[in-house]
């Protein structure tokens, strides 16, 4: 009986039946979750436990391909814990590239006074960015007001209500003033690539999807970096992993000077302009 099976027993069942890259650590985390503790002291003092009533819908949902952020509502990014669900990118680790390559900028200065991050979506990188840098103050843009629903409960439960400015918009049209640091995490993915079904059939598509190329928004967005960055200041876009050359080609237009930065896994990430 599944009352009386263990919690370490259960999350090996279900990761064998998760078909995702990381079969083992979703299982974990959606046990945690129905336990209503962190994964760390799930892991520390709860294997022997039994399995709780609940995990095994848990695990339904993500055998259908549902992303793990949506099943538990939140998802960990950089130093902090966000609310996610239907209707906004679940924020993903290679998108920590953009926050170090931020934290590289400013090294052994200030750190920027103000930032803009045009797309946040549930606030990802904006509200990392203030993290990292308390005295700083930010703009977050969105088309989705899901999206900016998100960034604003977000924003509050991190304490950060009073440092940031949410608005809807399309991209930087009608933004005024300078800033030390734009961060930018488009849609970069051509219409007709390939994607499995827990990205395809669960994330926003105006999200995801920038054309036949992938290059749409970029071309809509790298002409206003120039009016927008302070000087001494940066801009952070996120890319494809082949898409380095083309956007890197789009900053140079623009009169700014592109860099390459890698994630982890060795790839094209992020193209800076400076």
């Amino acid at each position: 009986m599944a009352d009386l099976q263990s919690v370490r027993a259960a999350i090996s069942d279900a990761a064998a039946r998760i078909a995702s890259d990381t079969p083992r650590l979703d299982a974990e985390l959606l046990m945690a979750h129905a336990l209503g503790v962190s994964r760390q002291a799930m892991l520390l003092k709860h294997l022997g436990d039994p399995v709780p009533e609940g995990f095994a819908a848990l695990v339904e949902q993500r055998v259908a391909h549902e992303p793990v952020a949506y099943i538990t509502g939140s998802r960990g990014f950089w130093t902090i814990e966000l609310s996610v669900g239907p209707g906004v990118l679940v924020p993903r680790a290679d998108s920590e590239t953009l926050i170090e390559a931020a934290v590289a900028h400013f090294a052994g200065g200030d750190g920027p006074g103000r930032v803009l991050d045009l797309g946040t979506g549930p606030g990802t990188l904006l509200l990392a960015a203030l993290a990292e840098w308390p005295q700083a103050s930010g703009l977050g843009v969105d088309a989705s007001e899901i999206a900016l629903g998100y960034a604003r409960a977000n924003a509050a439960t991190l304490g950060m209500g009073e440092r940031v400015e949410l608005r809807a918009g399309d991209w930087s049209e009608g933004i005024d003033g300078e800033f030390d640091l734009i961060l930018c995490n488009p849609p970069y993915i051509g219409t007709g690539e390939e994607l499995g079904p827990e990205v395809r059939v669960h994330e926003p598509a105006e999200a995801l999807f920038a054309g036949a190329d992938g290059l749409d928004d970029y071309r809509r967005i790298v002409p206003g970096l120039p009016r927008l960055l302070a000087p001494g200041g940066i801009a952070v876009l996120e890319i494809g992993w082949t898409q380095g050359a083309a956007v890197s080609a789009l900053v140079a237009e623009a009169g700014l000077t592109p860099a390459l930065r890698k994630d982890l896994g060795g790839r094209d990430r992020v193209v800076t302009a400076s």
